[in-house]
């Protein structure tokens, strides 16, 4: 049995032996490698500016978390990547051999010799990689295009303040209540010959018949994780009701633009930078690198290859919910909403508080002095 997937390169997800002490915001747990801090349970508030590019779909009722849409930037690494290789191999070695020429006092007929010797030498195995390259992303891009169809993401109710996890090889969904869902962020180091290597990690999951059902992905840093986490809670506790600032950080998109990437956001980005140049807010060289950027990542086409790949999504369609989650998906009359409970409340007081006193302490170190000597069930 395998656990709720979501739609991006850097995650995974599945069932795992259940840890041993029940966690809490705050705690701590350390391995040889590195140590995972708890955000959850107990979603005490972070205060953390949300970020997450993983929500799919969100409305008054519930917030789906992965299974989300194609995004500009993957296109822009898939295509571009192999590109400005085979562009570096074929053309940028050459100059950089004709300019340790010059610095070396070489005559002009040897350095020109010597750049298309060095061209000539090049330009196949450039060919050779940009082709390998594109090879194997396009069989990613088609395993995650995949997935856009085929799974259903982690869906987030809070009138029931529940979640509802669909694991992949069943066909009943799996529900928990909201506040005693596990969050949790790992940090890993690891030894290179390049120096240390940190990696980050973020997780949620819960425990099912002595089993640990979790969802996990790749993070750029503790503070993104975090900011993650932040957005799903404070959707979670009403704190938080316009996702598009969370998804679209850059506001890209204007107001009658559609909510997904495309032409639009290339445009809005081009004619922000321009307005920019003019308002002396930046220079020639930033707009000269924005420029070589896309140009390397092959202009506009990532943006029409997200618009095409959504209206292909749009097209076949996602996979249809059971019938039990699509039920528990249905709007409850505001008097049967589920209310958080009165330890949430009183801790997240306490939270706040504490920030707002020591601004600079950690938002973990808080979280851990704030549960300290606070009760906690099953805890070893």
């Amino acid at each position: 049995m395998s656990g709720s997937s979501v739609n991006d390169s850097s995650m995974s997800s599945g069932i795992k032996p259940a840890p041993t002490p029940a966690k809490r915001a705050g705690d701590i747990e350390y391995f040889p490698a590195g140590q995972k801090t708890y955000l959850a349970p107990m979603p005490l508030p972070t205060g953390a500016q949300p970020y997450c590019p993983y929500i799919s779909d969100h409305n008054d009722i519930y917030l789906d978390f992965g299974g989300g849409m194609p995004n500009v930037f993957s296109y822009q690494v898939n295509l571009g990547g192999p590109f400005a290789y085979a562009c570096l191999v074929a053309f940028g070695l050459p100059l950089i051999g004709g300019g340790i020429g010059v610095a070396l006092g070489l005559s002009g007929e040897v350095i020109l010799n010597s750049i298309k010797g060095m061209f000539f030498a090049a330009w196949r195995p450039a060919i050779y990689g940009w082709l390998a390259a594109s090879t194997i992303f396009f069989a990613i891009w088609l395993y995650h295009h995949l997935l856009f169809i085929r799974v259903i993401p982690t869906r987030f109710n809070r009138q029931r303040r529940e979640v509802c996890f669909m694991l992949e090889e069943e066909a009943e969904p799996l529900f928990v209540p909201w506040e005693s869902l596990s969050a949790w962020v790992v940090q890993e180091q690891a030894a290179s010959q390049y120096g240390v290597v940190r990696e980050y990690e973020m997780g949620m999951g819960f425990e099912h018949e002595g089993e640990w059902v979790r969802l996990e992905f790749q993070c750029g840093g503790l503070q993104l994780a975090i900011a993650h986490w932040e957005a799903v809670r404070g959707y979670m506790e009403y704190e938080l009701d316009e996702l598009k600032a969370v998804q679209d950080p850059l506001e890209l998109s204007g107001p009658d633009d559609p909510p997904h990437e495309g032409l639009h956001t290339f445009r809005n980005a081009r004619a922000r930078l321009h307005q920019q140049i003019r308002d002396k807010e930046a220079g020639w060289v930033y707009g000269f690198f924005w420029y070589f950027y896309h140009v390397m990542t092959l202009w506009t086409l990532p943006n029409r290859l997200v618009e095409w790949e959504i209206k292909r999504i749009a097209k076949v369609g996602r996979r249809e919910l059971p019938d039990a989650m699509r039920e528990w998906s249905e709007p409850l009359p505001p008097e049967q909403w589920a209310t958080p409970g009165r330890d949430l409340v009183r801790l997240s007081a306490k939270v706040n508080a504490l920030s707002k006193r020591f601004p600079r302490k950690p938002i973990t170190e808080v979280f851990a002095e704030v549960c300290r000597g606070e009760p906690n069930e099953g805890r070893a």
